[in-house]
């Protein structure tokens, strides 16, 4: 036996995908229609990373994005500020050089979406992204390795590429859509929080399946027992395919009422969208908004 099969069996995989999706219909069913209300609307905007991730970004596209994250303020005073940016490594600077609010710089990197680079050069796109300015990394496990049940390998690469982070964020995406069953899920969010992440995040958005609310009731699961045996908390954040309000209080009402009270806060939950602070602005607002 080695030493990552004597660590799996310290956790619970009894876990079906019939069971956790009982328990995902049950959770929401008894509790999503209270969160249905413009606090929690309100609070959702302080949990968002938003996110520009295209192929045909420019530094004029980011630029925008930022400065109208500046002027939120003067447009919606009451309301708070989204969690942070999320980029490509090579706006990272442009988003430092714009920003004027106290947010979060986030990059993805370690060859982002598909993970399937060098280690070496996912070691050197997280330095650099970090040396440009980035406080939080997002970066996809190497899938194979998880399906493979190569956990020792994948505990490597992500221990090495937190130590690139120093003192930025690790965010772990699973990528829970090409995951084959809660089990795997579960396994996969194991293995990223022993080698260190900071969050474990489902899905890059680029994959052929997004969030799904089963994924997260896995994690949120994963991420509770291992605060009880750790005494470490680590995050969640939610990403892929999530745009409307009634989708964000849903994952609201999961982290709510698996995690509790405590993790409904940006150092510990996140959403990744670029369209969902619309949404909510509208269903704060009542009419239709584009901001962002």
């Amino acid at each position: 036996m080695d030493r990552f099969d004597a660590l799996l069996e310290e956790y619970d995989f009894s876990l079906t995908d019939r069971n956790v999706a009982a328990d995902v219909e049950k959770i929401v069913a008894d509790n999503f229609r209270k969160n249905m209300e413009k606090s929690v609307y309100s609070k959702l905007i302080s949990l968002v990373d938003l996110t520009s991730l295209n192929t045909e970004d420019t530094v004029e596209d980011i630029s925008n994005l930022v400065r109208k994250v500046n002027d939120f303020d003067d447009d919606f005073e009451i309301l708070p500020h989204p969690a942070g940016i999320c980029v490509y490594p090579s706006f990272v600077s442009t988003v430092k050089d714009t920003l004027q609010e106290d947010i979060q710089i986030v990059s993805v990197a370690g060859g982002f979406p598909n993970s399937q680079t060098f280690i070496e050069v996912k070691i050197a796109e997280v330095s650099m992204a970090v040396m440009e300015g980035a406080s939080e990394i997002d970066v996809v496990i190497p899938v194979g390795k998880i399906v493979s049940d190569n956990l020792e390998e994948v505990y490597n690469e992500l221990s090495e590429i937190k130590e690139a982070c120093r003192d930025a964020k690790l965010k772990v995406i699973l990528e829970t859509g090409l995951l084959k069953n809660a089990e795997t899920i579960k396994k996969a969010a194991v293995v990223a929080m022993v080698a260190g992440a900071d969050f474990i995040k489902t899905s890059t958005g680029k994959g052929p399946k997004g969030a799904t609310l089963e994924a997260a009731y896995v994690m949120c699961k994963a991420i509770k027992e291992f605060n009880t045996k750790n005494g470490s908390k680590v995050g969640v954040k939610i990403a892929g395919g999530v745009s409307e309000t009634e989708d964000a209080v849903k994952y609201y009402t999961l982290v709510q009422n698996i995690l509790g009270e405590e993790w409904l806060k940006p150092e510990l939950f996140r959403i990744g969208a670029s369209r969902l602070v619309n949404n909510l602005l509208t269903s704060i607002v009542g009419k239709e908004v584009k901001y962002f």
